[in-house]
């Protein structure tokens, strides 16, 4: 196997092993073609030859991607494409190769799917500049993913990218056809890069680069902005240029072939002890926070209304039903410590994302967890209320990290929500 010849794509080999190995962490979900991570690796190198050799040569070709739908929080279906392993792959190659040169030129206020850029990162700087800026808008775009305009999206390709093949794959993975759970097989129409591809969130921080990005900054400096892929709020210093921004950017989305989602699009005023003007909505969510007046402690003593983020109400109701679900706290024939290390991704997760700003609000919804423990102990061990909870005490005082959320402060056994500093 000559992994050196030259080829008409100066793609080489070693791209390749890269983006594998990148990917195979990823999703686990097969394409259309049905093959699976495990399959791939029986033949890993030669696999991943034939794939080099088809992107290097300008032959390779993607599948259709396989369309499935996953339930979004307002109740609908979110249509997801899911590409083959070797599509992913392929994808992960020419992301890598265009992310490299590219992603200095993205705004500093855009943080979803970059390098160096974290959801975290996005929302301290939204608490910063509400800080600063009395009004948000709070910015929904109506199917974004679904209503990218090839045509306007080669273009921005194009002017970023000078290399041939680069457009020319992009091309082919914009068009890529979708089939359906019967079967069937949905052509693109112009418009429309899956969510599920690897290299659509690239591309979609690009159109919107041009579409917003560039143009918030060039022909309306005075508001800022943040933006996390297709979620964005700006800041503005009044309501009346608050209104003015949005309708300007609801004309400039018309341009760029792409429309607000009305119902989900907001004004709202950050209302706090020094701002106490009056506005219907002094609230608005952003990546699984909701910003709204909160007491907060005052360095002073006593408490003041800060505007500050918390945990959304839909997070803690879909974490609420996520303990609620777990089926081993039915089952009393297992030891505490199989579901001490069941739950530990979730409270991990959980912990690592939502304490940002929200330790009290978050230590609420865990007392759900210990409260279905102190259920499963009484069943387990045939207990009254009083001495399943001194059970559980006992159990938390000898092994005060089996669970997660206790090895981090969040106790809810008869305590006051704490956590470890």
């Amino acid at each position: 196997m000559n992994v050196h010849e030259t080829k008409s794509v100066p793609i080489e080999f070693s791209w390749v092993a890269k983006a594998y190995q990148k990917v195979r962490r990823g999703g686990k979900s097969p394409g259309i073609d049905e093959e699976t991570w495990q399959e791939f690796e029986k033949e890993a190198m030669k696999n991943l030859y034939v794939i080099w050799n088809r992107l290097a040569s300008g032959s390779y070709h993607p599948k259709a991607v396989r369309g499935v739908e996953i339930p979004k929080k307002e109740g609908k279906k979110r249509k997801l494409g899911i590409p083959t392993v070797r599509d992913r792959i392929a994808q992960q190659v020419v992301k890598d190769y265009m992310e490299k040169r590219i992603d200095h030129k993205f705004h500093k206020n855009s943080y979803g799917y970059r390098p160096m850029k974290s959801a975290h990162g996005a929302l301290k700087q939204v608490r910063e500049n509400c800080f600063k800026y009395d009004w948000v808008i709070d910015m929904d775009i109506q199917k974004f993913f679904d209503e990218i305009d090839h045509e306007l999206m080669q273009k921005a390709v194009s002017h970023v990218m000078e290399e041939s093949w680069v457009q020319m794959y992009v091309k082919r993975w914009l068009e890529m056809p979708r089939q359906e759970p019967d079967g069937s097989m949905v052509e693109q129409q112009g418009k429309g890069t899956p969510q599920g591809g690897v290299i659509s969130p690239l591309l979609a921080n690009l159109y919107l680069h041009f579409a917003l990005d560039l143009w918030l900054s060039k022909n309306h400096p005075e508001v800022s902005f943040v933006r996390y892929a297709d979620d964005m709020v700006i800041h503005c210093r009044t309501k009346e240029e608050a209104e003015t921004i949005l309708e300007a950017v609801k004309n400039r989305l018309k341009e760029v072939k792409l429309a607000i989602k009305e119902e989900k699009t907001r004004i709202a005023y950050c209302k706090d002890y020094k701002r106490q003007g009056q506005h219907p909505n002094v609230k608005f969510d952003f990546l699984g926070f909701s910003f709204k007046p909160v007491q907060r402690k005052s360095k002073y003593g006593g408490y003041i209304k800060a505007f500050s983020a918390e945990i959304s109400d839909s997070n803690k109701k879909k974490i609420t039903e996520e303990i609620k679900e777990e089926k081993l706290f039915n089952n009393t024939s297992v030891e505490i410590d199989r579901i001490a290390r069941k739950l530990e991704p979730k409270l991990r997760g959980w912990i690592g994302y939502y304490e940002l700003f929200s330790h009290q609000e978050l230590g609420r919804v865990l007392r759900r967890v210990d409260e279905r423990l102190r259920k499963w102990v009484t069943r387990k061990y045939r207990l009254g209320f009083r001495k399943a909870v001194k059970e559980l005490g006992r159990i938390k005082q000898e092994q005060p990290q089996l669970f997660y959320h206790w090895k981090k402060g969040y106790s809810t056994l008869g305590e006051k929500v704490t956590r470890a500093v």
